[in-house]
């Protein structure tokens, strides 16, 4: 009796630690290899994060790529360019005045973005023309679309983003083969500036096509005046440090601190038939010498396309600057030549950047400046357009609604989904090591018997 207790027992034993085992196993097992490297990225980003780069003798955090994004070399030459896939980011490095081309392969069923986001070193010296163009060309060399971004009057090395776009249109004859195309990115640099490398974040998405044709021509008459401030009082939400990692926002009034030379990044849900309204100030301080300049505020679509951008300078008294009123997200504003309104072509995330010029160290101080951004959004979501199949992130949902009201990021949800599939194979590598624990339980405790 004893003898067969302690069989039992031990069979116990054996079990739990066999459990333990298994559970271990399963959580390794269940792990893909893009969730370790994903982990591996997190831990880099966390020590990016740690460290300040200097720029013009302010401390400001470095920007944040998408851990996600994989490493990419452009060619020289178009028949050397490495094909870029949709849905992926992709890193790379472009040289003063260099050029870089990759391949698109393409066919005649969605539209097609290619943004690019180039990332000087903080504190680098540049003229009012410096910047890039991205283009997409097809093998005659034609451009199909194509964006530039430079510094403007805010002349201070920040991060510009811009896009290059092929559209499927049966009423034009060019850009519309199946087959090979080239995204080509090309930097301008004068000979003054700094003549350091910049780095590129790079995407790729597509957007689908309608059903049918929808209505291409602009409404005439439409709400241009800007709303009433943003009620509910001033609420605290600092940016992130990178498109990947922007800061959501719903409408409303919210503070951060900013530093000289450093950009903050967020991002506002807008729908289809909504308008966006986008203001910023700087509080006030110590008066001093006025600084031109010394903020600027831009706007992005949901692809990283530019869309507008304004500056307001500074001299220790409250400071303010509102983009342009913009147009409700339409599918037809894509018909228009202004940039600004054909920007406002889809609905999804619209990115809102803030940075402050390092000058403001000298004459000021290397310390935080009071940032307050005021954000409407007008209009009630109307129906979105018929797409013929998921429009992706050219759409608005409950979670992205969610996100804005929380100030979640969109690594927030890069990370949820990776522990989501992380989640579910190790259910299922639980289950089937649960399974053959099972058996091999029942069978020893036959053969104790």
């Amino acid at each position: 009796m004893g003898t067969q207790a302690g069989r039992r027992t031990g069979i116990g034993r054996r079990t739990g630690a066999l459990i333990a085992a298994a559970a271990a196993v399963g959580a390794v097992t269940a792990l893909p290899a893009q969730a370790v490297a994903a982990q591996d990225r997190a831990g880099e980003a966390l020590g990016a994060d740690t460290r300040a780069v200097r720029a013009g003798g302010t401390s400001v955090p470095p920007y944040a790529f998408d851990g996600s994004a994989q490493r990419i070399q452009g060619a020289a030459s178009s028949l050397d360019a490495k094909p870029l896939k949709t849905g992926q980011t992709y890193r790379d490095t472009l040289k003063r005045n260099g050029k870089v081309y990759y391949r698109v392969d393409l066919d005649t069923k969605r539209n097609t973005y290619v943004s690019v986001v180039a990332v000087p070193k903080p504190g680098g010296k540049v003229e009012y023309g410096d910047g890039f163009k991205v283009s997409i060309q097809d093998n005659s060399g034609t451009d199909c679309g194509y964006q530039e971004a430079n510094f403007g009057s805010g002349q201070y090395a920040r991060p510009l983003a811009a896009y290059a776009r092929r559209t499927v249109d049966p009423d034009t004859s060019s850009c519309q083969k199946q087959g090979a195309y080239y995204v080509l990115v090309e930097r301008e640099s004068a000979a003054a500036s700094t003549p350091d490398d910049w780095e590129l974040e790079l995407r790729y998405v597509t957007e689908p096509l309608l059903k049918q044709a929808g209505p291409t021509a602009l409404p005439e008459a439409w709400a241009s005046a800007t709303p009433a401030p943003p009620a509910g009082g001033q609420q605290k939400r600092q940016g992130g440090d990178g498109f990947h990692e922007a800061v959501s926002l719903r409408e409303g009034e919210w503070r951060a601190d900013i530093r000289p030379g450093q950009t903050l990044f967020y991002r506002v849900p807008v729908d289809w038939g909504q308008q966006l309204f986008a203001s910023a100030e700087l509080g006030s301080g110590t008066e001093g010498d006025l600084v031109s300049n010394a903020l600027t505020l831009s706007l992005d679509n949901p692809a990283l396309g530019f869309v507008d951008m304004n500056t307001v300078s500074y001299d220790g008294k409250p400071a303010t600057l509102a983009l342009d009123p913009l147009r409700p997200v339409a599918h037809e504003n894509r018909t228009s030549y202004q940039e600004a309104t054909s920007g406002m072509r889809f609905a999804g995330w619209y990115y809102l950047t803030a940075t402050l010029s390092p000058e403001i160290a000298a004459e000021y101080g290397d310390k935080p400046v009071p940032l307050t951004l005021r954000v409407n959004v007008e209009g009630s979501p109307k129906t979105a357009p018929a797409y013929d199949a998921d429009p992706g992130v050219f759409s608005v949902t409950a979670d992205d609604r969610e996100a804005a009201a929380n100030g979640a990021t969109g690594a927030d949800a890069a990370t949820n989904g990776t522990m989501q599939v992380v989640a579910a194979a190790g259910i299922g590598t639980g289950t089937v090591l649960l399974v053959g624990l099972g058996a091999w339980t029942l069978l020893a405790r036959r053969r104790a018997a």
